[in-house]
């Protein structure tokens, strides 16, 4: 029997809302995971993925999460991971230096046996490199195998005309016959049975927009006479959701009365308004709520807006609201490229020309970089980081693994 923790999305290094205690917040989410796994005496953690919110990690992150890969190395529990479309580089991963360490098993398509269990890996590849996939790997003689991978998969995901990756055909062209795929990059945790394989995502470990609601975690797999998934919850920052439908002559009274109803220290509260009341100051309300003890506040007024109304503008991530605008102009690896170099390069303004054209001459050495990503080339689930609607994920029993269990010989678990 092996028994590994699947976890991913752990983005190290997000510095939500631009708080500096956001950014200790994901960190200390992935410590916790450690933790348990050498609590629960777990052979192996499993990271599908996005182990950093950006391919620029600074150095306080790369230092915590040396820390945290000690705490599992010490107490001989090995790290095995992929690579995510937000870390991903160029040249060598992060998870290389962390593998040369000693502290870090890159996945790949040679097995890594782990009691009686073959794992393989699959970084996240762009859409536009897909179909040069030919899923060969190495043949095994453990029992069970597994493939770790990052990305959007059907039918999990759902399919809004722009995911393009199908369980079913890889399990299908795969050259080793696997009995799970631990997947990561939706942030909602979800499980289905695909041509009798168990397909599942762990979920994020932190909340990095306000659509994830659901309580985080990650999935403890057991390969033995089957293949058992149980879902753990784990303890993170409290996010306070007010969703409020005013009525005629209901404002900020109403507002203000529905936030006392909660604990808001040290949370992060959301204010949502509908309905047809009063206009509502969002600097009124996120004042409150931060005097009551909030981290931090934020309102999204989906009313219109009258045009006399006194107006208060929140961006929760005005940086993320251009690397949004960005990614969805369809541009070449080298044109996104450039483009960070310029609008987010560290570097002097007097050398930013002479980094740029370093990267040029970098860029030369690879022509697929120049072709144009697709006009619907999609953006992956931790990518939007937005409120759009997510899929729906398996509940998380914070603290304590739920009573959901799947085995490849029952029926597909219920992953609402």
């Amino acid at each position: 029997m092996t028994r590994v923790i699947h976890t991913g999305d752990t983005h190290l290094g997000y510095r939500q809302y631009h708080q500096p205690e956001r950014r200790t917040d994901f960190l200390e989410s992935f410590r916790r995971v450690a933790d348990d796994a050498v609590e629960l005496d777990i052979d192996a953690v499993v990271h599908a993925g996005d182990l950093f919110h950006d391919r620029r990690p600074g150095l306080p992150d790369l230092l915590g999460t040396l820390d945290v890969l000690e705490t599992l190395s010490d107490a001989g529990v090995p790290f095995l991971a992929v690579v995510g479309n937000h870390e991903t580089k160029r040249d060598a991963q992060w998870l290389d230096l962390f593998e040369s360490l000693g502290l870090a098993t890159r996945l790949g398509d040679a097995p890594v046996v782990i009691g009686d269990t073959a794992l393989y890996g699959l970084d996240f590849v762009p859409r536009a490199q897909r179909d040069a996939l030919d899923y060969e790997f190495e043949p095994h003689d453990a029992d069970h195998a597994a493939l770790v991978s990052h990305g959007l998969f059907e039918p999990l995901v759902p399919d809004y005309g722009n995911v393009q990756w199908d369980a079913a055909e890889v399990l299908e062209k795969s050259t080793v016959e696997f009995d799970a795929m631990l997947l990561g990059d939706e942030h909602a945790a979800t499980r289905q049975e695909v041509d009798g394989v168990w397909v599942t995502y762990c979920g994020s470990t932190e909340r990095t927009s306000a659509s994830e609601r659901d309580d985080r975690g990650y999935n403890i797999v057991e390969f033995d006479d089957g293949v058992h998934i149980t879902r753990r919850g784990i303890e993170t920052r409290e996010f306070v959701f007010v969703d409020l439908d005013l009525g005629e002559n209901e404002g900020f009274d109403r507002v203000r009365d529905r936030l006392r109803e909660h604990d808001l220290t040290d949370a992060v509260v959301h204010v949502t308004l509908d309905g047809d009341g009063e206009d509502v100051s969002a600097a009124r309300v996120e004042s409150f709520a931060t005097e009551e003890g909030a981290l931090i506040a934020r309102v999204t007024d989906h009313r219109e807006i009258s045009e006399d109304a006194d107006l208060d503008v929140a961006f929760a991530d005005p940086d993320e609201a251009v690397r949004e605008r960005v990614r969805d102009l369809g541009l070449s690896d080298a044109a996104r490229n450039l483009d960070e170099t310029i609008r987010e390069s560290k570097v002097a303004d007097s050398n930013v020309k002479g980094e740029v054209e370093r990267r040029v001459g970098e860029l030369l050495d690879e022509p697929e970089a120049f072709e144009s990503a697709p006009d619907t080339e999609p953006e992956t689930a931790a990518d939007r980081l937005s409120d759009d609607d997510e899929s729906e994920g398996a509940d998380a029993d914070t603290g304590a693994e739920s009573e959901v269990e799947a085995d490849t010989d029952a029926e597909p678990a219920d992953a609402d």
